[in-house]
Order: C-alpha cells, then structure tokens, then sequence
C-alpha cells in the first residue's frame, strides 16, 4: 500500500468533506454536525468510537502500540469575503483557519487506514477535537482519555507561509505559548468641558498602551522571543461625555515559559501603577491561555524519514507566534505538529488565517492525508 496513491484515489472525497464542513462552520463546543459526519464515516469504516463532548475518539487496529493522529474541528466568527462555490453559509462564521481542511484530511487517512488495516502492526488513534480556537479542546479530550495508551502522538496544520504541497517539519519550538489579557480602568465620568470634575480613564487607557509595549523592550532579554500586543481599546459613547471606564483587551506571546510568567507580572505591576497616577482603580485579567508547542526531536526526525521514504516534498518550516492547543498533547507523549504549504498566489491563496479572505489549496490536501497515513504505517511496522 502506497499512501500517496491511495490518498490520490479519494483526493475528491477529501475536497468535498473539506467544502461541506467549510459551508456549514460551527465554532467552538458546537460541532454538532461536523461531529456527527465524522462518526458516521467511522462507525462505517469498523472504528469504535468514544464521545467526549463534541469531540470524537476513534480506535482501529490491534497490537502493542498505538499512535494518536489529530485534527481540529472548529470554526471562527468571522464573516467571509471569499467569493466561491462553498462560501460559508453561516452568517458570522467561517473556516478561516483550515479546521475544515485538517478534519477532511483525517477523515481520509482514516478510510485508508481501515481499508488496509491488516498491514498496520497495532493501534491507530483518530482523535477529533474541538475547541482549538481558545477553548482548550485537547484538555477537554486528554481528561476524556485521547492519550491514554497512546505512544506518540502527530498532527497538522495548514500553512499559508509554505509553498503549496511542501511538508514543513521544525526539531523543537514551532509555536508559541499564548495568553489574554482584559484590563479596565475605572474613574468618574462627567461633562467633556469640565474635565477637572471627572477622573478621566481615557489618557490612563492610553498611557498603558504605549506602556505595555515597554515589557518586551526593555523587560524582556533580546534573545528571547516575546510579543505583548493590544486589539482593543473600547471606552465612551459620545463627543462630550468622559465616561466612567476604559477597558483594553489584547494577548501576549512566548517561547519561555519564565517569560510568559514576567510579562504577567509587568502586566499587573504597570496597570497598577498607571491607575495610582491617575486616581483611578483597575482590574486585570490575565489568562495563560497555550503553553508552546514544542516537537519531540526524535519525531521531527521519524517524520523526516517518512517524508523522505515516500518522495514527499519537505523542508524546515520558521517558528511562529501563532499559539496552538497540540501543546498540551505533546507536553504528555512524545510527537510533533507538521505544517502543509498551502499558499498560491497563481489561485489567489494567500491571506493569513483568520482573514476573511481565507482559503487552501485543496489541490494537495491529499498529501497530508498521505503523510498522516504513512506516520501510522511506519510506526506501526
């Protein structure tokens, strides 16, 4: 059995999965329907199946070990601008991070893998997750029992950085560990021509913007790696009216887990500080939302050697500060998060995720179908 042949005989299947789950997104803890497209192919193909939540873990195969193969579900609530045949038909929602793409690409791996089961020397674990997009679904099926008895774990994301096709493996760090933070000022409002009366939140909202940016600068050792980012300052309502509270919004990135710990800390220490100086009072919320993801040498390796056995196009994918939940999967068992180029600019591929304009070259999903699928055969040989 060759992967790549065998992924190319269904490369149409794996397209259409791919648009009807882009058609009909669900976000996070909602995937009802995709969910139970996925189980029903399963239950068809000989998989036992166990439910955590809206979540799926599938079983085949018998044998000393077990690998764990994941993709994510979930969609965003983002409107899409894509004018195509499968644009999201859910006002608010889209697949703006190929969610879409990895479920289809495992449900393909996991028809070929219960076609041929017989060569495949143990267990294969298909875990379907949802929740990636900051609400820590791989908790939610690690507590559900994904890993239990699993040996390593693999899985993958599209990527708009690599050429279409390409295979991209990173020995270590691939993405970063992520957090939020909410923080609200809270003074005295009153009348815009009478500023003295009031305790204006607005130049503290301000102030801490600019200031937050000094954590990374100068708190911050410049070889280590660390973003400290605000998306959103909300305060007020009208042209002559100081409101009452200003309420900032934004997220912080790392590599080292003692960073992240210190831009917590800066955090705290600086809104307190601008607050007192301004008389007001104020609140911060700081959530460590992904520690980062970090690939097991050992596996970057096997994947390379897999890659290289079956004539995949492959190479070094860069660090990224994008944040991903596979975290917490690789924090328990040995594994790694592969990337799938996808950018082409001759179809127009080329916005970020999370961009309304968001697409994939379906043309190579197969590929990853491939790739997930010779993992298993390999490691099970």
């Amino acid at each position: 059995m060759n992967p790549i042949e065998e992924a190319e005989k269904i490369k149409d299947q794996i397209i259409a999965w791919r648009r009807d789950f882009h058609m009909w997104p669900e976000l996070k803890y909602e995937e009802e329907r995709t969910s139970k497209i996925v189980e029903e192919n399963l239950r068809e193909w000989g998989y036992k199946i166990k439910r955590v939540g809206t979540g799926i873990i599938a079983d085949i195969g018998e044998g000393e070990k077990t690998i764990a193969l994941r993709a994510d579900m979930d969609a965003l609530p983002i409107q899409e601008e894509n004018d195509v045949p499968y644009k999201s038909r859910v006002p608010g929602k889209m697949h703006a991070c190929g969610h879409d793409a990895h479920t289809a690409m495992l449900l393909g791996a996991g028809k070929i893998i219960a076609e041929h089961i017989e060569e495949f020397n143990g267990r294969v674990r298909l875990i379907f997750q949802p929740a990636e997009e900051g609400g820590n679904g791989a908790l939610k099926m690690i507590e559900g029992g994904a890993l239990d008895g699993v040996d390593v774990i693999f899985g993958f994301h599209v990527w708009m950085e690599l050429p279409s096709g390409v295979i991209g493996i990173r020995d270590g760090p691939f993405l970063a560990g992520a957090g939020f933070f909410t923080i609200k000022f809270r003074g005295l409002g009153g009348h815009g021509a009478y500023p003295h009366f009031a305790r204006d939140p607005i130049p503290a909202g301000a102030e801490a913007v600019m200031a937050l940016q000094t954590i990374v600068s100068r708190n911050v050792s410049p070889f280590e790696t660390a973003v400290v980012s605000v998306t959103a300052f909300n305060a007020g309502t009208a042209h002559n009216v100081i409101p009452e509270e200003a309420e900032l919004k934004g997220t912080f990135r790392f590599y080292n887990e003692e960073v992240g710990k210190l831009i917590e800390k800066r955090i705290e220490e600086i809104i307190s500080g601008i607050a007192r100086a301004h008389n007001l009072e104020s609140k911060s919320e700081i959530v460590e939302l992904v520690p980062p993801t970090i690939n097991h040498k050992e596996m970057a390796d096997f994947a390379r050697t897999v890659a290289e056995k079956y004539g995949f196009r492959h190479g070094e994918v860069p660090p990224s500060m994008g944040a991903e939940d596979f975290s917490y999967y690789l924090q328990r068992v040995p594994g790694a998060f592969l990337a799938l180029g996808i950018r082409n600019e001759e179809k127009g591929i080329i916005y970020p995720a999370h961009h309304p304009r968001f697409d994939v070259d379906e043309d190579v999903l197969h590929l990853g179908t491939a790739m997930e699928v010779a993992l298993a055969k390999e490691f099970l040989r």
